[in-house]
């Protein structure tokens, strides 16, 4: 599938076709593809595991809302940590994709091991192991898509990528669903599919997507006004062997206003956003859905957010990236709202989880648009790297506070308390990357 972007001029130097006028290229680069292909594989595996793992963890196994919090936080906090390791390493080692299929493949491997772990101590550690693969492959998988995409067509590119990921994430659940039902051991059948299923994603990872991106070529009669022919023969080896990313490099990034403000403001919000599991957990609770549809309750967050990915993208590029990022949280704030005060309406679980995926869309793939217009092509994983990371601890840390604020005190104030801190925080965030501030996110 090519986006053609139709309405745009031909680009000075674009290739002609006999009689037929400038040949475009494709809006959404065969790389941005390939990857998406890979993330919808993958996220097939992944949300199967997901989508049964709260009721496993707290029906299945007993474990309290305090517990699985603190869990879920360690799922999620060990994959940001371990991000920035992936994301310096893919900038040092200049193979995106190298650290990328490492990243996948630890993640494929730790499938199998579930169907051998039925206690909490095992379950974690393979968790763990899991998440440490998400966490080395994301900012490599990034910057891939940035560095292979025009500045102009960020948010749409990663939307591009973001929807094809989420129809991994609408199938994912939709096949634990069936395999429950119609098996007997239906969570050790969840995790031997997954198992596969992982194992595709990295054969696909490994035959299709590029090592790396072209560089963008340097106009040859300039060059050759510039310099003599032995300069230039010189500086075209001295292009060949880019100097290495240092750590230092990378922490000087935080330097960067515009990079700073938006880490800031990521970790900000993502303090008061309350995990999907939860989520569902609550809306569960909340208008009393049986447990053999609760696997299906991701499925509406991922079929909006599948719907809107690409929409939500390309609007970001048009009218800025600010407006529809602060646009998410408060359709996001909003789905609290419902969960706390609206009546036990029929529609009440489809509202909720529209509202849900509508907030996913504004924000997962115009957060990383907007960190890669601030960070040079060298250093372009390390960039999202910080952003990604800041932004998943402070997720991990609203899990372990939102567990015990429902164990100490139950549903209702635990929630009340995370959407006025969301209110506050994004009041925060708007201020911060106001449209007349130097770090518009545009």
């Amino acid at each position: 599938m090519y986006l053609a972007d139709r309405s745009a001029p031909a680009p000075e130097g674009a290739k002609t076709a006999p009689d037929r006028g400038p040949v475009r290229a494709p809006a959404v680069a065969s790389t941005v593809l390939a990857l998406g292909a890979v993330s919808m594989i993958t996220d097939i595996s992944s949300e199967m595991v997901t989508a049964v793992l709260p009721l496993y963890l707290i029906a299945g196994l007993g474990l309290s809302p305090l517990g699985f919090g603190a869990l879920d936080g360690v799922y999620n906090g060990v994959s940001a940590l371990v991000q920035l390791t992936g994301g310096h390493l893919a900038d040092r080692v200049r193979n995106h994709k190298l650290i990328a299929g490492i990243g996948y493949g630890l993640s494929a491997l730790c499938k199998p091991l579930l169907l051998f772990a039925h206690s909490l101590g095992p379950i974690s550690v393979i968790l763990t192991l899991e998440r440490t693969g998400k966490g080395l492959r994301t900012a490599p998988r990034d910057a891939l898509i940035s560095l292979s995409t025009p500045p102009e067509l960020q948010g749409r590119a990663f939307g591009v990528h973001r929807a094809m990921d989420t129809t991994g994430a609408l199938l994912g659940p939709l096949a634990a669903f069936l395999i429950l039902s119609l098996t007997v051991d239906g969570y050790d059948a969840v995790f031997g599919v997954s198992a596969c299923v992982a194992v595709l994603g990295v054969v696909v990872l490994m035959l299709f997507v590029p090592s790396g991106v072209d560089p963008v070529p340097t106009p040859p009669a300039a060059s050759a006004k510039a310099t003599p022919a032995k300069a230039t023969a010189a500086t075209a080896r001295d292009a060949d062997r880019p100097a290495p990313v240092r750590l230092r490099d990378a922490l000087g990034l935080l330097r960067l206003p515009r990079l700073r403000n938006l880490a800031i403001c990521a970790v900000l919000l993502g303090l008061t956003t309350v995990s999907d599991a939860f989520v569902y957990l609550l809306l569960q609770r909340r208008t009393g859905i049986g447990d053999q549809w609760f696997p299906l309750m991701p499925l509406g967050t991922a079929a909006v957010f599948l719907l809107l990915a690409v929409p939500a993208g390309a609007l970001a590029d048009r009218i800025g990236r600010r407006t529809v990022f602060l646009t998410g949280h408060a359709l996001l704030l909003a789905g609290y709202a419902l969960l706390l005060w609206a009546p036990a309406w029929p529609a009440l679980p489809f509202l909720v989880l529209a509202l849900h995926g509508m907030f996913y869309a504004a924000t997962d793939g115009v957060l990383p648009a907007a960190v890669a217009a601030t960070v040079p092509g060298e250093l372009r994983a390390t960039g999202m790297a910080l952003v990604g990371t800041g932004q998943a601890l402070a997720r991990f840390g609203c899990s372990l506070a939102f567990g015990a604020a429902w164990t100490l005190w139950g549903t209702g104030p635990a929630l009340a308390a995370a959407a006025a801190g969301l209110l506050c925080c994004a009041a925060v965030a708007g201020f911060v990357l106001r449209p007349s501030a130097p770090q518009d996110t545009r």
